[in-house]
């Protein structure tokens, strides 16, 4: 048994997305219950709908630039990367954040909160108020204190939501500057 999603060819469908094909109904009803949010199709649609020329491209790496620690995790000096901005905006609540920049901040000041505030994520269903979830620098203290790692680097870096992925890459070079100046021998990306 078949069930078609969309209208039939030729005719449009609300939104116009148009004619999408058949599946089985079993697949249907997959997709009735998906769990989940497939960021890479709605982008493509967002960008679409936004009448954009050409689809949204995900960045992507030939070569892949991770690399083997060259020594046991319980002598390397382990920094935390960020996408978060440091908090500043208190009088003005949700105020777009200007002059976000890739920065670094001493591990020994580290703020309460960090502002995310204008960026664009469901603020009824979650929050971004446990700092730990996306700056995890009590958690890799601890793991330095049980000797997993050999220490948490003195500062940790910020690379804000930047949607350019030429923005992003300048951003990665300036943050490996500072890692080889620190010593860094691994850098953990949280993304926020």
């Amino acid at each position: 048994m078949t069930s078609r999603i969309g209208p039939r060819p030729g005719e449009s469908a609300p939104g116009g997305r148009g004619y999408r094909g058949t599946v089985s109904a079993r697949a249907d009803r997959q997709l009735v219950r998906r769990s989940h949010v497939s960021y890479i199709d709605k982008s493509r649609e967002y960008y679409e709908a936004q009448g954009f020329e050409q689809a949204y491209r995900w960045a992507a790496f030939d070569d892949v630039p991770f690399a083997r620690p060259t020594k046991p995790l319980s002598e390397c000096n382990v920094a935390a990367v960020t996408t978060s901005f440091l908090h500043h905006h208190d009088s003005a609540f949700g105020a777009p954040a200007t002059d976000k920049v890739v920065y670094h901040h001493r591990v020994a000041d580290v703020p309460d909160r960090m502002f995310t505030d204008d960026l664009s994520w469901d603020k009824h269903a979650t929050h971004t108020d446990d700092t730990g979830s996306f700056l995890p620098l009590s958690a890799l203290q601890a793991l330095a204190d049980d000797a997993v790692i050999g220490s948490v680097n003195d500062r940790f870096f910020g690379v804000p939501t930047e949607y350019s992925q030429r923005k992003t890459g300048l951003d990665a070079d300036q943050v490996v500057e500072w890692c080889e100046e620190d010593g860094v021998d691994i850098a953990l990306l949280v993304p926020l």
